[in-house]
This record gives C-alpha cells, structure tokens and sequence, in this order.
C-alpha cells in the first residue's frame, strides 16, 4: 500500500466522523519529512479526539500499521500522528487558524478531500 493510499484512507475515516475542511497536501517533491500531510479540523476536544482514534484505527484495519508517533491526542486541541509516510492533524479552529500549517506547506500540491477526490 502506498503513501497516496494512506492518506486516502485517513482522509476517509476523518471525514466519517465529520471533519472539517480536510485538506491534503501532497509534499514529497519540496520535503523529505513524508510524502501527504492531512490537515482537518474538529469543533471541540472531544470531537479531534474521536477523529484521530478514526484514522488511527481505520489505517491499521486496512494497512496493517501504527503510527510511529502520537502527539496532543489527550489535549484534543491539535493532535498528530505521524505515520513517516503520512501526517495527520487535526486542530480545533482556533489552534488551526493560529498556526496556519496549510500556509507553511503552500509550496505543496494541495487538495480539498471529498469522497470522489482523484488524487491522480
């Protein structure tokens, strides 16, 4: 399973659970940190943490893998798992539009997830 695959199905399982505005940023030709970044939101703490409990457990379901690292999961204000291939993040609004990763990866191909994205 690839990296574009991974990030589909991440992007899926956030979407499930009514992440907002998912965006994924395909960075793999201006870094060498992963291939997709995946940027989404979640109105409140329990909300991101539902989310990335989605994701975590849908890509292990599918892809056979944990993620190597967890970040700000019992926060629930900006949570991250890093999958070396894949990033996931999911903010609450309020710490997204602070720290503007979609800014930062500008230089990246970014794309508005819905069920029918082509990546391609």
């Amino acid at each position: 399973m690839d990296s574009q695959d991974l990030i589909e199905i991440a992007a899926k399982a956030a979407d499930d659970l009514k992440a907002r505005n998912i965006k994924l940023i395909r960075i793999d030709m201006v870094s060498s940190i992963a291939d997709w970044i995946m940027i989404g939101e979640g109105l409140s703490g329990v909300q991101v943490r539902s989310i990335i409990k989605a994701v975590e457990d849908k890509v292990s379901e599918k892809a056979n893998i944990l993620p190597l690292r967890k970040e700000g999961v019992n926060e629930g204000k900006w949570a991250l798992l890093d999958y070396g291939d894949i990033i996931i993040n999911v903010f609450q609004p309020k710490e997204r539009s602070f720290y503007e990763l979609e800014s930062f990866w500008s230089h990246g191909k970014t794309y508005n997830y819905s069920n029918e994205i082509d990546l391609l």
